[in-house]
């Protein structure tokens, strides 16, 4: 049994040797939230893929979230959270604790569990070195019958405008690991919460990033039977939108692949952030796991 422990070993290497040589030097941004952020197993095992993708040469971007850990303050505070079409409404009060849980406590202790690993990696919110810039957005919803359609305002929820890399490139090329909070800045000086999953499209962009990894918290995209689809195209997930194949919190995940991918990325893995080590089976194995969304071919 242990020669075929080590035989099983072995293999595993090899099979991953010619993805490691073919990933050399690459930037990938890893949208990183849902369940693997409240395991503690799987926060460790996060923290340490990030930590071996740095060592064996690609250059690991993280963009993360925090919902539960900033409803959970809000609670303590007697604030109850309000959503519209899944984005969180965010008045004063509740910006300022998305400021303190996103930039201070679950961005700290990110990168306290990868430095533990051996990586290095530094917290950043869009407020440093103006990465993140990022203007107020509006939510339109529409009205039932011929009314007209309604103007929201969700207070301090941003877009981005723009994404300032040359501060990523130089923590990276110094060997650091950036670990992004998504909390933008206006123009003037003002913080603006944003999509974490809209966040890391902008960035994988900016940084000319080949993957954009998005862990969820499902096994990726699932056609009309209810099976998972391992490879996708552009054109094809745009009309299983169309069509209502695809629904709920996966549409916007979706709409941000596609966006990265017009971009210039080149897949986007939609990962069940549950499985351990799912990053490295997705780019280290020749079968990977998840949803890879690629470009059309024509």
């Amino acid at each position: 049994m242990e020669e075929d422990s080590f035989q099983n070993a072995a293999h595993v290497l090899i099979e991953a040797l010619p993805y490691i040589r073919r990933f050399a030097g690459m930037t990938v941004v890893i949208k990183y939230g849902g369940h693997a952020m409240a395991d503690d197993t799987l926060k460790e095992d996060f923290a340490r893929d990030v930590t071996l993708l740095k060592f064996i040469g690609l250059n690991p971007v993280v963009v993360h979230g925090g919902g539960p850990q900033i409803n959970a303050v809000l609670d303590r505070m007697g604030i109850k959270p309000r959503f519209v079409r899944g984005m969180r409404m965010t008045d004063g009060p509740t910006m300022d604790v998305v400021e303190m849980v996103l930039g201070g406590k679950v961005n700290k202790a990110i990168v306290a569990r990868i430095n533990r690993q051996g990586g290095k990696a530094v917290g950043l919110s869009g407020k440093d070195g103006n990465l993140i810039r990022a203007e107020k957005m509006q939510i339109v919803q529409q009205s039932a019958g011929d009314k007209p359609p309604e103007i929201i305002d969700p207070g301090m929820v941003g877009q981005v405008t723009r994404v300032n890399p040359e501060v990523i490139h130089t923590l990276t090329a110094k060997g650091f690991i950036p670990i992004i909070a998504p909390v933008g800045v206006g123009g003037d000086g003002a913080a603006y919460n944003i999509n974490a999953d809209l966040v890391a499209s902008h960035m994988a962009v900016a940084l000319r990033a080949r993957r954009l990894i998005l862990l969820t918290d499902v096994d990726g995209v699932l056609d009309s039977r209810g099976e998972l689809i391992s490879t996708l195209d552009a054109g094809a997930a745009a009309a299983m939108i169309a069509n209502g194949t695809v629904s709920g919190g996966m549409i916007p995940k979706i709409e941000y692949a596609l966006k990265a991918l017009e971009g210039g990325v080149e897949k986007v893995p939609i990962l069940n952030g549950r499985r351990r080590h799912a990053i490295l089976l997705e780019l280290f194995t020749d079968k990977g796991i998840g949803t890879e969304i690629v470009r059309s071919s024509v």
